[in-house]
C-alpha cells in the first residue's frame, strides 16, 4: 500500500476542526483518516518541537513542559495586571 502525503495546509484544517469538534475520531472519519493520526497533528500543533533538535522522548517533554510554563506564566501576568487595576479602582475612593 502506498503512503499518503498531506499537505500543510490540509493538515491545518483537520487541526482546525477536531479542535472545534473536540473529536479527532469523527473528523477522521469524515476525511477517511486515521484517528491516531489527526490526534498526532492535533497534538504536535499544540507542542511543536523545534527543527533541528532531536527528537527523543525527554526532548518532546521538555518543550512540552516549556510550552505549559509560558502558558501559567501567561496566565499569571494576566491574574497580576487585573489585581493590580483593581487594587488602583479601590484605593481610588
Amino acid at each position: 500500500m502506498k503512503r499518503r502525503k498531506f499537505t500543510d495546509e490540509f493538515k491545518q484544517q483537520i487541526i482546525r476542526e477536531a479542535k472545534e469538534t473536540r473529536n479527532c475520531a469523527l473528523v477522521a472519519r469524515n476525511y477517511d483518516l486515521l484517528p491516531s493520526l489527526v490526534a498526532k497533528w492535533v497534538r504536535e500543533a499544540d507542542y511543536p518541537i523545534p527543527k533541528g533538535i532531536p527528537l527523543t522522548k525527554e526532548t518532546k517533554e521538555i518543550v512540552k513542559q516549556n510550552l505549559m510554563l509560558k502558558k501559567l506564566l501567561a496566565e499569571k501576568e494576566l491574574e497580576n495586571a487585573i489585581l493590580q487595576d483593581l487594587l488602583k479602582k479601590t484605593t481610588k475612593r
